[in-house]
């Protein structure tokens, strides 16, 4: 989505460790207009999925699904990826998070999903694909069925897209970056033909 790469080539920074720093308008800062606008290019194309859940993984991606669930006139869970005393019986999964190379145990209480929700998973970035796999490992766990992923960076030159489009998980991503230099600052976008 030709937006987005123009506001990440125009203001996201690139660091050591093949990290791509966009908090002025994504992980920190948001931009509600350019987030509205990701919405709706999801809405459009899942508006034919009969999605009945949208799932995500807190925090960075929140903004993204309410947006899109609002859209789409259905509710958002996010899987949490701490322990708390006031959630019950819940659905688990081991993720391992790339930006801060740590393992979460992610989870959502069972009485949120449902076997015959139609669930679409959204969230700002997709990198290993540990975090999407974590999802969806509880949207198996519940028997739903998982209609795709709306990703809104990509990290293409990561194994994380080819592994959920090698497993038949449709990917949905807004922008795909082929590589990035961190002293160039240089980022080279793939387009999906």
């Amino acid at each position: 989505m030709e937006i987005i790469e123009q506001e990440i080539q125009k203001r996201g920074k690139v660091l050591p460790g093949n990290v791509l720093k966009v908090n002025s308008f994504l992980n920190h800062q948001l931009d509600p207009y350019l987030l509205n606008i990701m919405a709706g290019e999801w809405t459009k194309l899942f508006k034919n999925d009969n999605i009945t859940k949208i799932v995500t993984i807190e925090a960075s991606g929140i903004a993204l699904a309410i947006l899109t669930g609002l859209k789409l006139n259905v509710p958002v869970v996010f899987a949490k990826k701490s322990n708390s005393k006031n959630i019950g019986d819940v659905y688990k999964s081991k993720i391992h998070s790339y930006t801060r190379d740590q393992d979460f145990d992610i989870q959502i209480e069972k009485q949120f999903i449902y076997k015959d929700d139609i669930v679409l998973i959204i969230d700002d970035f997709l990198a290993n694909g540990s975090a999407t796999l974590g999802m969806i490992d509880i949207i198996n766990q519940a028997g739903a069925k998982l209609a795709g992923v709306g990703i809104a960076i990509e990290k293409g030159f990561q194994n994380g897209g080819e592994i959920l489009r090698d497993k038949g998980v449709r990917v949905e991503s807004l922008a795909i970056i082929s590589s990035m230099d961190e002293k160039t600052g240089k980022i080279i976008f793939k387009h999906l033909s």
